[in-house]
């Protein structure tokens, strides 16, 4: 006998053994014991996950030769031919390859006729939605006053392309993609049965890589046994799949926490090494992330048995919250700017280095002050870790800083703050009303008040106190103060500097020349200022 693939060999013959889709299989399971049966039934959901296999089970249900009943005998001659694809009253469609009016038209003038030898006549068209509008208007007629003898089964990927006057004629069941851990498990089982030698943990790359579809990782795993040379490894499906083993990501995170850019460049240059798709490794970083900041938020949502769970949490404690949401935009950022960049490991390494550089003035992070009036940061902590519970390491107030505390420019102060993020638009935002030199009283615009939050002063605070070397008491209140934000005049300086721009323009004796040779106009909005990045 020739070889069966596995999606054909372990294609569901009953309910029982269809995986994922309890909720339809629950409705259905009920319609049939008390038959309540309608004329017409429409399945929806992404590739693989069962449409067309369950429509089969629906017919072997209908049509058993014991009776309607959700569990078929799979024994009888109508079972048996079902299963086998050669059933007489089972007519399948493929609406891609069959979208005329015409061939809807040959199709359905056989409705009217009676079941050859079944209970039932059952249509099973799949991608109905592909079917023209002459042939959706041909088959609406069937739908409305359909024969007693005859079902349909409507199977589709897009049912948003399915005319409305379809749909509210069938009973609609959404199929779901199958979650990872659940297609893992039901391989495991599978091979089992098949008596073939695995690793537990090489099914959940192809759980993670089948994206929901259960007949793309029953693919998936005749690759893998064939590429492992019947046998299913770890090693073996990431390297048949390109895939990252989560240890190296978790290490660049790691890597990137400690700002440690040669760890980061040596990790990424083995990956290149071993001809890694780096698109799939953002991807995975960013689920690793997306883990990261559940353990932040929910505590004890990673399942127990996640073998990197400590590694994990350990991550969650060391990076701020803050700091791991702006690790996940960056990495989307970097994953859609892939095509854009010199070429794919470029990509990658720049979407590093760019969270690198956002947490050398990460928020919270303790600042010393040395003699001199140079800022560096102070030790992470007892072990150096950046643990949350780190104190800064401060050294007696530098001339500069005395001076900033005394003169009471908020300006150079900002901007010499080592802040980022909200804070830092609380910082540019807010106007000094006083000081004298301990207690700082700012105030932040209206259309700015979200910024106030106490969490964002509380990050302030700090940042002024690690950079003056004392103890300060800041106030933020809501409202107009008497001097001007750092935003605020770096707003007036554009203004400035646009309106330099368009006076030269204007002026220009070119540009006249040509307005008067054309009778053109100078379209202010589009000049910009010779520095052209809007500051």
């Amino acid at each position: 006998m020739s070889y069966q693939v596995l999606a054909r060999k372990w294609r569901p013959r009953d309910f029982a053994s269809l995986v994922g889709q309890e909720h339809v299989v629950r409705a259905l399971r009920h319609a049939l014991e008390e038959q309540r049966l309608h004329h017409a039934y429409l399945f929806t959901g992404t590739r693989g996950v069962g449409k067309t296999t369950l429509a089969r089970i629906l017919a072997k249900c209908l049509n058993c030769e014991r009776g309607v009943t959700p569990e078929p005998c799979g024994e009888c001659s109508a079972c048996m031919e079902i299963d086998a694809g050669r059933f007489v009253d089972l007519l399948e469609v493929d609406a891609a390859t069959n979208t005329r009016v015409d061939e809807m038209r040959q199709l359905l003038d056989t409705a009217q006729y009676a079941p050859t030898r079944a209970r039932y006549k059952v249509y099973v068209i799949d991608e109905v939605h592909m079917l023209s509008t002459s042939a959706f208007n041909a088959m609406l007629k069937t739908l409305e006053e359909p024969p007693d003898h005859l079902k349909f089964i409507l199977a589709t990927t897009d049912p948003q392309k399915i005319p409305v006057t379809v749909l509210s004629r069938c009973l609609q069941f959404n199929l779901k993609q199958m979650p990872p851990a659940a297609i893992a498990a039901h391989l495991a089982k599978l091979l089992d049965a098949e008596g073939i030698v695995f690793e537990p943990e090489a099914l959940a790359p192809i759980g993670r890589a089948a994206a929901g579809s259960m007949r793309d990782a029953l693919s998936l795993l005749d690759q893998a046994i064939a590429h492992g040379a019947g046998q299913v490894s770890l090693a073996s499906v990431q390297d048949m799949l390109g895939a990252i083993d989560r240890g190296v990501l978790l290490a660049l995170l790691e890597a990137v926490a400690d700002e440690n850019g040669a760890e980061v460049m040596r990790i990424a240059d083995e990956m290149q090494s071993r001809s890694l798709s780096f698109d799939t490794a953002l991807a995975d970083l960013a689920g690793v992330l997306l883990q990261i900041a559940l353990t932040q938020t929910v505590p004890g949502a990673l399942e127990e048995d996640l073998p990197e769970r400590a590694r994990i949490e350990e991550l969650a404690r060391r990076i701020d919250a803050e700091l791991v949401q702006l690790d996940y935009q960056i990495v989307l950022q970097g994953r859609s700017d892939l095509p854009l960049a010199p070429d794919e490991f470029a990509g990658f390494v720049m979407t590093l280095l760019r969270m690198i550089a956002f947490r050398i003035d990460a928020p919270g992070d303790a600042v010393s002050v040395a003699p001199g009036g140079a800022a560096r940061p102070a030790p992470r902590g007892p072990g150096g870790d950046g643990s949350k519970g780190s104190t800064a390491q401060v050294a007696p107030p530098s001339a500069a800083g005395r001076a900033l505390a005394q003169a009471k420019d908020w300006t150079t102060l900002v901007g010499q703050l080592r802040v980022t993020g909200a804070t830092r638009e609380l910082a540019r935002h807010a106007a000094l009303r006083r000081t004298d030199g301990r207690t700082y009283e700012l105030a932040v615009p209206k259309s700015k008040a979200s910024l106030a939050d106490r969490a964002y002063q509380d990050k302030l605070k700090a940042a002024l106190e690690a950079h003056l070397g004392r103890d300060i008491v800041l106030k933020v209140s809501v409202g107009e103060a008497g001097g001007a934000s750092v935003a605020a005049r770096e707003a007036e300086a554009r203004e400035a500097r646009q309106a330099d721009a368009t006076r030269a323009v204007e002026q220009d004796a070119f540009v006249q020349e040509l307005v008067e040779l054309f009778d053109g106009k100078v379209v202010a909005s589009t000049i910009r200022s010779a520095s052209g990045n809007g500051k």
